[in-house]
């Protein structure tokens, strides 16, 4: 199942603006990878310009196929200013006519602690479901480790709420926060 996208998710009155990775992020996303926090908690590494192409690759497929719906979270902080990567946001696991589906991003080190995360996951939020609702989506669910306790309030902020913890896989070493947000019962557009 492809997905299209007609318009890109844009917060209102903002500079932030949602769309598909291009190669030429590439540099962008390279450097991104260089910071040793988001390596922590990421499982794919992007060490250099091979890395990045077989990334972008990825995100295409995943878009092809309908289930990874990746979005570059671009800002332009003026007028004058070239408009850079500053995160990136993920639906994962939705199947055409399934209830749920599960959401991840990451931010650049430069944009952390300015409340990046917290607005580009509450437009793919909106996006989501806006998009999926109407197909049976009833549920997004945000996972991290425990010990991801940036990635707790940032998924608290959006309105998931915290509803199970499950042990330990492999690659992951500890524990894992599992929360959801619910589809909104009266706000959704079905036009």
């Amino acid at each position: 199942m492809t997905v299209v996208v007609h318009s890109p998710p844009r917060e209102e009155g903002s500079s932030l603006l949602l769309r598909l990775w291009t190669e030429d992020d590439i540099p962008e996303l390279i450097d991104a990878y260089r910071d040793p926090v988001m390596r922590q908690w990421t499982r794919f590494h992007v060490n250099d310009e091979q890395d990045a192409r077989r990334w972008i690759e990825l995100q295409r497929k995943g878009w092809n196929d309908g289930d990874r719906l990746s979005f570059a979270v671009i800002e332009s902080a003026a007028e004058n200013d070239r408009p850079r990567l500053v995160a990136n946001v993920v639906v994962k696991g939705y199947v055409a006519g399934g209830d749920s589906a599960e959401v991840g991003y990451w931010t650049t080190h430069a944009v952390r602690g300015r409340g990046i995360a917290g607005r580009a996951l509450e437009l793919l939020t909106t996006w989501a479901f806006e998009r999926f609702t109407p197909h049976g989506l009833k549920c997004l669910r945000l996972l991290h480790q425990v010990d991801n306790h940036a990635s707790c309030r940032v998924a608290q902020k959006c309105g998931y709420g915290l509803a199970e913890i499950v042990p330990a896989r492999p690659p992951f070493p500890n524990d894992g926060h599992v929360h959801i947000r619910r589809a909104p019962q009266e706000s959704i557009s079905y036009g």
